[in-house]
């Protein structure tokens, strides 16, 4: 080819740039705000587990589980009801999930793994990733799918999610009804063990990935320390996720509803307490569960 002619098979400048841009969007999205939504979430289900020592006072005369349900109702209360522009937040969210998954595939079927061939951490850390993400993807649409749009025919014997009773109804949802465990319930709990456990390791190998795309890691050295880094976050964001669900499988749907309950009334009054659980279709409970 003479100098100064451009083949017509090559790349314009202007592909490059947007491939380039497309890459650090995606990058970027993965981690805000998708991943701290992600470590917020997590957290807050978490405290299932542990907010009966956050209580201080408060919690006197309550179970560590009790604890962590009034917690867990305070912070959820407060999220649905007081944290401004929530509708906006959401849509900004689905917008960034939705980019990223879309990209997401777009990436991973065009690309090739090579684990047959040279089955190497990165080879297989590479796929996980690309299995994670699909995986993370339709667990997120279940989940939000069946607590948050209501889609009560994808949850055995159609339990509710009701954000004034969230630790009672959550339980219900996951163990399959509000008297304990059901096959279809033990069903659901696995499914939300995967969906979270390849979440969290999706968000913390693409922390490390996107250190590479943004060339803030270029040495193996600084990947190594990075890496390092990156395991300690998936492991804090792991044991997270697994006591939220831990604490969640293992509720007494009664006993959590009596503290919900207890919340509600003081709150709201009995009456307006009748009121909700009809208009709800929960069950009404007693002092005592």
């Amino acid at each position: 080819m003479a100098s100064g002619e451009t083949s017509e098979n090559a790349p314009s400048m202007t592909s490059i740039q947007r491939h380039f841009l497309l890459r650090r969007l995606h990058s970027l999205t993965g981690i805000v705000p998708i991943g701290v939504f992600l470590i917020a979430h997590l957290t807050t289900n978490s405290s299932l587990a542990w907010g009966r020592f956050a209580l201080r006072g408060k919690g006197d005369g309550l179970s560590v589980s009790e604890g962590g349900v009034k917690y867990f109702q305070h912070e959820v209360s407060w999220i649905n009801e007081q944290v401004p522009h929530l509708l906006l937040i959401e849509i900004v969210l689905w917008v960034s999930i939705a980019f990223h998954s879309i990209l997401g595939v777009i990436y991973a079927t065009s690309g090739r793994g090579n684990v047959k061939q040279y089955a190497y951490q990165d080879n297989w850390r590479y796929s996980l990733q690309r299995l994670t993400g699909y995986v993370g993807i339709l667990f997120i649409v279940y989940h939000v799918a069946t607590l948050r749009w209501g889609w009560t025919f994808l949850v055995p014997e159609g339990t509710r999610w009701s954000h004034n009773f969230s630790a009672s109804t959550l339980a219900a949802a996951m163990q399959g009804s509000t008297q304990g465990y059901t096959a279809m319930g033990v069903a659901v709990s696995v499914l939300y063990m995967l969906g979270v456990t390849a979440l969290v390791y999706h968000f913390a190998n693409g922390l490390w990935t996107a250190a590479i795309t943004w060339g803030l890691t270029i040495s193996t050295k600084a990947q190594r320390r990075w890496g390092v880094a990156c395991a300690a976050i998936g492991a804090g964001l792991m044991l997270a996720a697994w006591s939220a669900l831990i604490a969640t499988m293992t509720l007494n749907y009664d006993k959590a509803h009596a503290v919900e309950r207890q919340m509600y009334i003081e709150m709201h009054g009995e009456t307006a307490y009748l009121e909700y659980m009809q208009k709800k279709g929960l069950q009404p409970s007693g002092d005592g569960g």
